[in-house]
């Protein structure tokens, strides 16, 4: 049986991950620390729902404690690793960047250290499409300049990028960064857009609309994101040519890719969407930009579809009804 490790298995995209390679057959070990950045009660539930599995093993944890990491490594002899632990959120990083160091600096540094010491045949680690920052030029390719991030968020996570390259050089790692692009849907976060836009209307509250709507997004379903992430596991940098658009290093077996739905949707149209799902309207108070944030973001999906033979398709409405639906079932909210 195959062995994966998943960080941050209890959290939304790590869930998901983690249930389509139990339900292919592999053995999945999970690392999460259900911290309470949000309401840990969350994580528990996805990962009850893992746990059903035998195949599943829940270790409790922070990547960033030292030595966790290069233990578990030698006891599993994972086969291919997905680092998605991390301190997210662009407004929080303002507020508390010391955990954003903490998570995703140290994290991943011990992630590395780990690899460089029981090497898994494929690690693919998380970035970010704010790695693009204040680039204007779109689709976001992976070969543009990425060197203006604009939240300290972001800075971590394109650091990632440059930290995993260097191992990938040195030690011969086989290393694929992603940049996701606005995931939502079921078992979303509460600090995301969605649950922020959903809980609102439900509750008969205002949403708070920046930039005064005029804001575009890739959103990216859950389901599609990871289905992406699964397919490029079998495509080892270094194994499988991607044609004449790759970024694939010159000298190291490492790549980016986009993960992204190629088509940025309107703020408003996706406001809008909720508001249908829900069966009422929402009150919208307009207020301008935040800090650290960008008017749009557009995933060129070139190199996803060269290496996988997959694009994401699920269209903004279905995606943001099944969102709807589980918050409705999950918070226990009627239709009245």
């Amino acid at each position: 049986m195959r062995t994966i490790l998943v960080t941050g298995a209890a959290g939304f995209i790590g869930f998901h991950l983690s249930r389509i390679m139990l339900d292919e057959g592999w053995r999945v070990v999970g690392l999460d620390n259900h911290n309470d950045y949000y309401d840990p009660a969350l994580k528990a539930a996805r990962e009850a729902q893992l746990l059903d599995n035998p195949n599943y093993r829940s270790v409790r944890g922070s990547v960033e404690d030292p030595g966790l990491l290069t233990d578990l490594f030698a006891e599993e002899r994972p086969e291919a690793v997905v680092h998605l632990a991390a301190q997210a959120g662009v407004r929080y990083s303002i507020q508390n960047p010391r955990a954003y160091v903490q998570a995703n600096l140290l994290g991943t540094f011990e992630l590395l250290e780990a690899a460089r010491a029981h090497p898994p045949k494929h690690m693919l680690l998380a970035s970010t499409s704010s790695a693009y920052g204040a680039n204007t030029k779109m689709p976001y390719r992976e070969t543009d300049k990425a060197d203006t991030q604009m939240s300290f968020y972001a800075a971590t996570k394109k650091s990632n990028e440059a930290m995993a390259h260097s191992y990938a050089h040195l030690f011969g790692l086989p290393v694929t960064m992603f940049r996701f692009f606005t995931v939502y849907g079921p078992w979303g976060r509460p600090d995301m857009a969605p649950y922020l836009f959903t809980s609102a209307i439900f509750e008969g509250r205002p949403i708070k609309v920046f930039n005064h709507g005029d804001m575009k997004r890739d959103f990216t379903f859950v389901l599609d994101l990871v289905r992406a992430i699964r397919l490029l596991i079998d495509a080892v940098p270094g194994d499988k040519p991607a044609g004449d658009f790759d970024s694939l290093s010159p000298v190291a077996p490492f790549r980016v890719v986009n993960i992204g739905n190629g088509a940025p949707v309107p703020l408003l149209d996706f406001i809008a969407a909720i508001e249908d799902a829900a069966g009422r309207p929402a009150e919208r108070q307009m207020l301008p930009m935040q800090p650290g944030d960008v008017p749009a973001t557009w995933a060129d999906t070139t190199l996803l579809r060269a290496l996988s033979g997959y694009a994401p398709q699920t269209e903004v409405p279905d995606g943001v009804r099944q969102y709807v639906d589980w918050f409705r079932d999950f918070y226990r909210i009627g239709n009245g």
